[in-house]
């Protein structure tokens, strides 16, 4: 890809050494579920990266090989990481945070909960363009493509800013590190990995 753009060898799943993308990261373990949560984050806005930097990398150079290596490295995060860390909060952090938290977080929460809804409808869409970049005779995005890829990248700001800012702090300061350490054990285990 052009020289702002991350070469396939450089991409994403290059740089997670676990046999799924995302879910390592040299400071940072299962024991550490909350920072864990967070580590998935940078992951999201890496990805997010480039796949901007796809889109760039696509309309001034077309389609071709880096262009269809970095859309499997997007479609493969999405795929298979983002959905565990969707779980992952689904089980442990939003359960939590419905029975103890405050009124204002409880609403935090299901507002949190229906963009979860919305970002695996988001996902099926941008995937699509995605996915069709993967075809030796695909040109770029269609406009619909372009849309939806927006639509995807721009609901996970506010999302983990909220996430980060106030849910995981509520939640961390109600579990008991006995909870923690299961937590993460559950976390390590949906993945295959050993905490």
């Amino acid at each position: 890809m052009a020289q702002a753009s991350v070469p396939a060898s450089a991409s994403v799943s290059a740089a997670a050494p676990r046999h799924l993308p995302g879910f390592s990261a040299p400071a940072v373990g299962f024991e550490q579920p909350f920072a864990m949560l967070e580590a998935c984050h940078e992951r999201v806005q890496r990805t997010l990266g480039l796949l901007g930097r796809l889109r760039e990398h696509v309309r001034k150079q077309g389609v071709d090989n880096d262009a269809r290596q970095a859309a499997r490295d997007v479609l493969r995060y999405f795929d298979i990481a983002a959905p565990l860390h969707h779980q992952d909060e689904e089980l442990h952090v939003f359960p939590l945070l419905l029975a103890q938290a405050t009124p204002e977080v409880r609403a935090l929460v299901t507002r949190l909960q229906r963009d979860h809804v919305a970002m695996t409808a988001d996902w099926a869409a941008a995937r699509a363009g995605l996915q069709a970049l993967l075809d030796e005779s695909a040109t770029g995005f269609t406009p619909q493509d372009e849309a939806a890829l927006d639509r995807f990248a721009m609901r996970y700001d506010a999302h983990i800013a909220a996430e980060e800012g106030v849910a995981y702090p509520a939640a961390a300061t109600l579990l008991p590190p006995a909870s923690l350490a299961a937590m993460g054990q559950e976390m390590a285990a949906r993945r295959g990995a050993t905490n």
